[in-house]
């Protein structure tokens, strides 16, 4: 079947459309990709809550599906809207996740343990913001925008003690070592938003383009995702809400989840172990005891 992925023009986004396009002509198909230039990558001076989110790389790429320019849209899954047009898309395929944690990155200093009082530190995430001055209440968070490229060159100009970032993006991107020190955060420290590390598959709802794409899902990354969101929409959050999930398959059929949310200026923290068969509504059932 004949293709096209709707893309950002960013190297991650381009790394992530290129794997999908790869898988999907190993399955036969002719992929082609549309690049498109959306409003949140144009506009780097301001934070992204200001601007309306992380639905601002979403919606232009859905118009190139919705004009008929694209049948597919790859998105990495933490920036995808819990509720999306069902009418017109599917989220057809999730792959199986990369790595889920943040990774510290300096110049400067080997750990996040290590920086000294006021450090400043770098990210664009209320969720990151939240759980690093939890952790450490003395560092200074300063917003930080920008592709991965160009977060990593502010870090280098010394405009920061150090940033934080998806460790998924920079192994994919493999630029781990284009930093001088880095540290992959342990989950107890810090949370990861809802799916990441996950790529999400979006398709027009026509039978024979979901037919082409469905292979590529892996069914235990979709279950543990599902709760992910299913947990941040019961509490009507956004993407870049100050909240991370975590649910996790264990060895003896058990499903981990944790989470952490702001709730009246308090950072509450919580996991709970379930019934890997119960996993269906455990996102929005561990959801309500934030309530």
């Amino acid at each position: 079947m004949k293709l096209t992925i709707a893309t950002r023009g960013s190297k991650l986004a381009l790394w992530q459309a290129e794997w999908v396009k790869a898988k999907l002509e190993n399955l036969g198909n002719e992929v082609d990709l549309k690049i498109v230039t959306t409003t949140g990558d144009k506009i780097l001076d301001k934070p992204l809550a200001d601007i309306g989110g992380k639905g601002l790389f979403i919606k232009e790429v859905e118009e190139a599906l919705l004009n008929g320019e694209a049948q597919v849209a790859v998105h990495s899954l933490k920036d995808f809207p819990t509720q999306y047009e069902e009418e017109h898309f599917s989220l057809t395929a999730i792959p199986a996740r990369e790595n889920v944690e943040d990774v510290f990155l300096s110049e400067k200093f080997e750990t996040l343990a290590e920086l000294p009082p006021k450090a400043v530190v770098g990210t664009s995430s209320m969720r990151r913001a939240m759980q690093l001055k939890e952790f450490r209440d003395d560092l200074v968070i300063s917003d930080l925008r920008g592709n991965v490229d160009t977060r990593i060159r502010k870090l280098k100009e010394g405009k920061y003690d150090a940033i934080i970032l998806a460790h998924a993006g920079m192994k994919r991107l493999n630029l781990l070592g284009s930093v001088k020190h880095y540290e992959i955060l342990d989950t107890d420290i810090m949370i990861p938003a809802m799916a990441q590390g996950a790529l999400g598959i979006e398709t027009v709802n026509d039978e024979k383009v979901i037919k082409a794409v469905k292979p590529l899902n892996d069914l235990k990354t979709q279950i543990v995702v599902t709760i992910e969101r299913d947990f941040v929409d019961e509490l009507n959050l956004g993407c870049h809400a100050p909240v991370g999930v975590y649910a996790k398959i264990m060895a003896d059929d058990f499903i981990k989840i944790k989470a952490t949310l702001l709730k009246n200026d308090k950072v509450v923290k919580k996991e709970i172990l379930i019934n890997f068969d119960e996993w269906e509504n455990a996102g929005r059932e561990f959801a309500r005891e934030f309530k």
